[in-house]
């Protein structure tokens, strides 16, 4: 009875402040076999403009990949990622042309439309019961007609306000680019929300069993919601950062961030099948993604070459990890 009482708190939080995965392990060990693979094909990869460059390309992938960790951590997913992406960027770009009001007002438009698909997504999953699988790719495709029908079929033609520009390339601190320090307050924030507060102990709870967190007391429908909505606002978000990067919009500019954010996730040792998870894997998977990413850019590989192998990355992670009991 003695030793109970002061492991009571602990017993609250996720494991993973306590001891490390060995997901989180393998993740870390395979990004600098990935540095070292890396220096064999170029001898400035290890260079620190480089780095540098490689870790400010991570920064969008982080931010859209926290809005998938919680997904995943409910035992859900979100097949919206592409479009919620684009539609951030799109309605950011299409709200700064409207003068200066616009142009204040344009990061906030991007971000809420971004939660608007979010909320579709969550009233489906928590109070529908649709499969996430169904009803984010429906919504997928909803706001890939809404922005076809937007735009006419043809390329944007709004480009991206100063202040976009500014958080995707710009300086606030000398040597770290802004792209970087904003993935690193996205990601303290989601540390907090995680590992400190009730929100965060009720995703862990309903990855682990639904059933049992309705019954504590949770408000189930209401956790998976606000999850879904926080996805949506943070793809949309990093949809605004990548046209600011890029100075305008694209239509596909989401594209290639669905598989990669899963990736991220499942390889930091995130559970598919929800209830456990660290942000510090998210952190390695996200690093270890874009060094890969850069790495068969190098090597030359197509963009087929790339979905493939980070399909293989989900599977292998799935068969190492996704299946242990303890996920349960």
């Amino acid at each position: 009875m003695k030793d109970a009482t002061p492991e009571q708190p602990l017993s609250r939080l996720p494991k993973f402040p306590r001891q490390l995965d060995p997901a989180i392990s393998t993740a870390f060990a395979c990004i600098i076999v990935l540095l070292i693979l890396g220096s064999l094909y170029s001898a400035s990869f290890l260079s620190p403009e480089y780095l540098l460059q490689q870790l400010k390309v991570a920064s969008f992938l982080g931010v859209i990949a926290t809005g998938m960790m919680m997904v995943i951590l409910l035992g859900q997913i979100d097949l919206s990622i592409p479009w919620s992406v684009a539609v951030g960027g799109m309605m950011a770009c299409a709200a700064a042309a409207y003068g200066p009001v616009g142009e204040t007002l344009a990061i906030p438009f991007g971000v809420a439309c971004g939660m608007v698909i979010g909320f579709a997504n969550g009233i489906g999953v928590a109070y529908l019961r649709i499969p996430s699988m169904i009803i984010t790719l429906a919504t997928n495709a909803v706001a890939q007609g809404l922005m076809v029908v937007y735009t006419g079929g043809f390329s944007p033609q709004d480009s991206a306000t100063v202040t976009m520009r500014y958080l995707a390339t710009g300086f606030l601190v000398p040597g770290v680019p802004n792209a970087v320090l904003i993935w690193a307050i996205v990601g303290a924030i989601a540390i907090f929300v995680l590992t400190r507060t009730t929100f965060g102990r009720s995703l862990y709870g309903i990855g682990n069993q639904e059933r049992a967190a309705y019954l504590s007391g949770i408000n189930t429908r209401r956790i998976v919601l606000i999850a879904f909505v926080s996805c949506g606002a943070l793809s949309a978000f990093g949809g605004t950062l990548l046209a600011g990067y890029a100075s305008k919009a694209a239509q596909s500019m989401g594209d290639s961030y669905l598989l990669p954010s899963i990736a991220a996730v499942v390889l930091g040792g995130t559970s598919i099948l929800g209830g456990r998870g660290s942000y510090l894997g998210t952190i390695a998977g996200v690093i270890l993604i874009t060094l890969l990413q850069s790495i068969l850019s190098v090597m030359q590989m197509p963009e087929a070459g790339r979905q493939i192998t980070y399909g293989l990355v989900i599977i292998v992670m799935l068969l190492l990890y996704g299946r242990g009991p303890a996920n349960r």
